[in-house]
C-alpha cells in the first residue's frame, strides 16, 4: 500500500506545483527508487486529460558513462533529448538516489563539460516549461543527513506538506522590499560583503519548482559584488563535498579561494569558464520547517536563517546576465551572530526578519 503522504506529495506536485492540465504532455524523468510517487503521478495526470510518460534512471548508469564515455561521448549532443523536451509541456523530476556519493571520485573537469554541452536542453527545460523537482527520501540520503530512513521521511513530508498559498504571501513580502533595493550588506562570521540589485526581478520561489521550497531569490549587479565570505554549510556539487569555502570578490570577480576540504575540487569548477567565478544568483532561506543541513542543496538553501549565493549561471527571469555551465549554491547560516541590510537598513538579525 502506497505511503498516504505520497498520494499527498503527488497531488502537490500535479495541481499546485506545475498545474497539470488537459492535454499536457508531462514528462515524468524519475530514478528508479521514485517508483511509487511516479506511478501515482503518472496515474493522476492520466485521469486529468494529460499526455504522461516517465523516463527512469537506472542506477549507477551516471557514473558508468563517466568513467568509460570518450572524449567524443562527452561531446556529443543528444538531439533526442532536445526534441523531447522540445515537445514537453511540464517536466517532474523525481530524485531518489540511492548513492549520493556516486560521482565523487569522477575528474569534475569531464562533469563541467559535459554540463556545457547539455546546457541548451537545460536552459530550454528552466526557460519555456513549467517543471518541478522533489527528492524521494532514501536510505542513501538519510544516512548523508545522519537520519534513521524514518526520520528522513518525517523531515521531507514536515517541509513540503505546509500551506504554501499562505507561505507565499509571505514571501512576497521579502520580494516586494528586496525590488526596492539598491545595496544589500550581509555580515556573518568571517564574512563582510556587500553587492547591489537594483533594478533586478527578485523571484518567489513558493513550491512552483523546488519541493520543499521556500526561498526569494535575484540576480546581482554582476561587477558590484566586493568583500569576503565564509560558507559554513557543506557545498555539494554532484556527489562532491567542500567544507567551509572563503571566497573573496573585488568587483564582482572571486580573486581568492579556499576550502578546509575538497579545495582541489572548488578550484577545478571555479575554472570552468568566466562566467564561474560571478555570482548569478542571491538567494534567501525561508523555509523554517528546515531547520538543518542534509547535504542535499535543494532543502539545505531553504533553510530558514540563512543565505546563498551560486556561482555561475544566473536565471533570466531575474534578468541576470551571467553565463556559465554551472549553477553551484552555496550557503551562509546567519541564525547565530548574523545581519542583513538592505541600503543601510538591518532587515534580518540572528535568522529573525523584521519585514515579515
Amino acid at each position: 500500500m502506497v505511503d498516504g503522504r505520497i498520494v499527498k506529495i503527488a497531488n502537490l506536485l500535479l495541481e499546485y506545483s506545475t498545474e497539470v492540465r488537459s492535454d499536457d504532455k508531462v514528462l515524468i524523468y524519475a530514478d528508479l527508487a521514485a517508483k511509487d510517487l511516479a506511478l501515482e503521478i503518472y496515474k493522476n495526470a492520466l485521469i486529468k486529460g494529460a499526455y504522461p510518460w516517465i523516463r527512469v534512471e537506472i542506477p549507477g548508469r551516471q557514473y558508468m558513462f563517466y568513467k568509460y564515455a570518450q572524449d567524443k561521448h562527452i561531446q556529443f549532443f543528444p538531439e533526442i533529448d532536445m526534441f523531447e523536451i522540445k515537445n514537453t509541456d511540464v517536466y517532474i523530476a523525481l530524485r531518489a538516489p540511492l548513492n549520493v556519493k556516486e560521482l565523487s571520485s569522477i575528474d569534475p573537469s569531464k562533469i563541467s563539460m559535459r554540463m556545457k554541452v547539455l546546457k541548451p536542453i537545460f536552459d530550454w527545460r528552466v526557460e519555456k516549461t513549467r517543471w518541478v523537482i522533489f527528492y524521494c527520501p532514501t536510505e542513501g540520503l538519510a544516512q548523508e543527513a545522519g537520519m534513521s530512513l524514518q526520520e528522513f521521511e518525517d523531515f521531507v513530508f514536515n517541509a513540503c506538506l505546509i500551506d504554501w498559498r499562505k507561505t507565499s504571501m509571505e514571501l512576497h513580502k521579502i520580494k516586494d522590499r528586496l525590488n526596492r533595493t539598491d545595496k544589500v550588506r550581509i555580515i556573518g562570521s568571517n564574512t563582510d560583503i556587500e553587492f547591489s540589485v537594483k533594478n533586478r526581478s527578485a523571484v518567489v520561489a513558493d513550491g512552483k519548482r523546488n519541493m520543499p521550497d521556500g526561498e526569494v531569490f535575484t540576480s546581482v549587479i554582476e561587477d558590484s559584488v566586493n568583500g569576503v565570505i565564509e560558507f559554513d554549510i557543506p557545498a555539494v556539487f554532484y556527489g562532491n563535498i567542500v567544507e567551509d569555502i572563503h571566497l573573496k570578490f573585488k568587483d564582482g570577480v572571486v580573486t581568492e579561494c579556499k576550502a578546509r576540504f575538497n579545495e582541489v575540487f572548488l578550484k577545478k569548477m571555479l575554472n570552468t569558464d568566466e562566467g564561474a567565478r560571478r555570482i548569478g544568483e542571491f538567494g534567501i532561506g525561508l523555509n523554517y520547517n528546515i531547520t538543518r543541513s542534509v547535504k542535499e542543496i535543494l532543502f539545505d538553501e531553504k533553510i530558514g536563517g540563512t543565505i546563498h549565493l551560486a556561482l555561475g549561471r544566473g536565471y533570466s527571469e531575474t534578468l541576470s546576465r551571467n553565463e556559465s555551465a554551472i549553477h553551484w549554491d552555496m550557503i551562509k547560516d546567519l541564525r547565530v551572530n548574523g545581519e542583513i541590510y538592505f541600503d543601510n537598513e538591518l532587515v534580518m538579525k540572528d535568522g529573525k526578519w523584521f519585514i515579515l
